[in-house]
């Protein structure tokens, strides 16, 4: 049946209503819906956990696998080969405090590669050092004004504060991160700050013909699996390749190494550490959905909100839980438990009701069971913290004064938490 012209208006007009109420997002209390928590310590069978070898050997890997199948996606194999070039190096950097390093990681897979670059900033005042590692958003030039710093030639996001045009990086945007990466205070601290080009892995767009996953295609493949990585996942293996290289240099110390990470990069450097567990620590700043904030809560950005502006950071799986969070036999904070007993640090902010604090505090509150087995200190309470008043345990959380970013406050209470529970 052919519909007119005025059917149709109708129809669109209709459906674009129904999306829109769909995916409206909530930030009143008293409309997040009643939900169950999953227990960490009961299998899927609904066996329970009373040990932290139970945990280890029959728990983790099947929570695991669910996270990896279901949500960020697996990872298609291994890499054919990987190499570390160091490209550039100064000795007198930060105020003659530190040594500064760039050191190239090129990854090779079916006669193809890619390579991305990791600035390092390491203490003079130590032969090994432990480090921070996260990725950042436009281009390592912009954590540090530092002409040395090379500069991105990858794909970069339009921000026209940064003066970033035509999707290009420019020496205008040069050091205007630096409120994100309080890297004299790291290096104050005794630790040394790495950090990569999200974009340099995989552009963050979506669109999977230019990055890290089109190395691992078949012929005539186009777009990863139903059950293969998103870009979380990718920028993920990116952070474990350069661990592989902080294993070969003597002024790092590989085995006290946390990984970090912003927003969206908050729930990559989550998948990361889960990932790989040769991470000493993670920390995680205002995460939000598919980070630390739970899923059930729907508060804030929700699976449908995130699925549906950012279809490419997970995998296509996890789409079968959007407006569906109730059918989801997981949620955020048994993510935050394949972590243990290893230190973790969540932190939200105020002002960022995006992010959902309560449910991103929930989180480290529900995964303290976990680190319990290992005889770590989680949170017991169920309240969260008033702002600026950091509990910092083995698992660690705080809220903080302001909006959506990373503060010299955050980095002061990562610091002190660091050098507690790492170095």
């Amino acid at each position: 049946m052919k519909l007119s012209l005025y059917t149709l208006l109708l129809l669109f007009v209709s459906q674009t209503l129904i999306a829109q109420t769909a995916y409206e997002h909530n930030y009143d209390e008293n409309k997040v819906p009643q939900f169950h928590l999953p227990d960490p310590l009961k299998t899927f069978e609904g066996k329970q956990i009373k040990t932290s070898q139970e945990w280890t050997n029959m728990r983790r890997p099947e929570l695991y696998s669910f996270f990896e199948e279901n949500v960020y996606g697996k990872v298609p194999g291994a890499i054919d080969d990987i190499s570390f070039e160091v490209i550039e190096q100064g000795n007198n950097a930060i105020n003659g405090k530190a040594i500064r390093k760039q050191v190239k990681v090129t990854l090779t897979k079916n006669k193809q590669s890619i390579s991305y670059t990791i600035l390092i900033y390491l203490p003079k005042n130590k032969t090994t050092a432990p480090i921070f590692m996260g990725p950042n958003f436009r281009g390592n030039h912009t954590v540090n004004a530092d002409p040395n710093i090379i500069m991105t030639s990858a794909w970069v996001p339009n921000t026209k504060e940064l003066g970033i045009t035509d999707h290009k990086a420019q020496e205008s945007s040069r050091g205007t991160r630096t409120n994100r990466w309080a890297i004299e205070k790291i290096i104050d601290g005794g630790f040394g700050l790495a950090t990569i080009y999200y974009g340099e892995v995989d552009p963050d767009k979506d669109d999977f013909s230019d990055g890290l996953h089109s190395l691992f295609y078949s012929e005539g493949q186009l777009n990863p699996k139903p059950d293969e990585w998103g870009s979380i996942s990718a920028w993920s293996f990116a952070l474990s390749k350069a661990l592989d290289y902080f294993e070969t240099d003597s002024a790092i110390d590989a085995a006290k190494v946390v990984v970090f990470g912003h927003s969206r990069l908050g729930k990559t450097s989550l998948w990361a550490g889960a990932s790989d567990q040769r991470f000493a620590g993670v920390i995680a700043n205002d995460s939000g959905c598919g980070g630390a904030a739970l899923s059930k809560r729907k508060y804030g950005e929700t699976i449908a909100i995130i699925n549906t502006a950012f279809p490419h950071w997970f995998s296509d799986n996890f789409n079968k839980y959007i407006e569906n969070e109730s059918a989801l036999p997981v949620d955020q904070h048994e993510l935050l438990a394949l972590i243990a007993p290893r230190p973790l640090y969540i932190a939200s902010a105020k002002e960022d009701r995006w992010a959902d604090p309560k449910g991103e505090f929930l989180s480290t509150h529900f995964a303290s069971p976990v680190y319990a087995l290992f005889d770590k200190e989680g949170i017991s309470t169920s309240k969260i913290p008033e702002v600026n008043q950091p509990i910092q345990n083995i698992v660690a959380y705080h809220i903080r004064t302001g909006k959506h970013d990373v503060t010299e406050y955050d980095w002061e209470q990562y610091i002190k938490w660091a050098k507690k529970h790492i170095e």
